[in-house]
């Protein structure tokens, strides 16, 4: 995947994971009961970014911390470095 945009300094620019619509035991949710998840798969980091890479699945803090952004049909996060909690595994 070719990644339209790229980030400068301390920027993160993933792509979020989609709304779980199941939950773990079988039952469908309907579309207002879904949570945004605060996950997503980085896809390109800024020159000065130091703990996060390419291809790691990270946890943000919330919606007003990332900046949503929709390139060529596809829906990117933009995130201050500082704003990344954790990295998944």
């Amino acid at each position: 995947m070719s990644v339209k945009v790229q980030p400068l300094a301390e920027y993160v620019v993933a792509v979020p994971e989609e709304a779980q619509t199941k939950t773990a035991s079988g039952l469908y949710l309907p579309g207002g009961a879904t949570e945004k998840p605060k996950v997503a798969k980085v896809v390109a980091v800024g020159k000065e970014v130091v703990d996060v890479k390419v291809g790691d699945r990270i946890l943000y803090k919330n919606d007003y911390e990332a900046t949503n952004v929709k390139v060529d049909g596809e829906t990117y996060i933009i995130v201050y470095v500082k704003n990344v909690i954790a990295t998944v595994n």
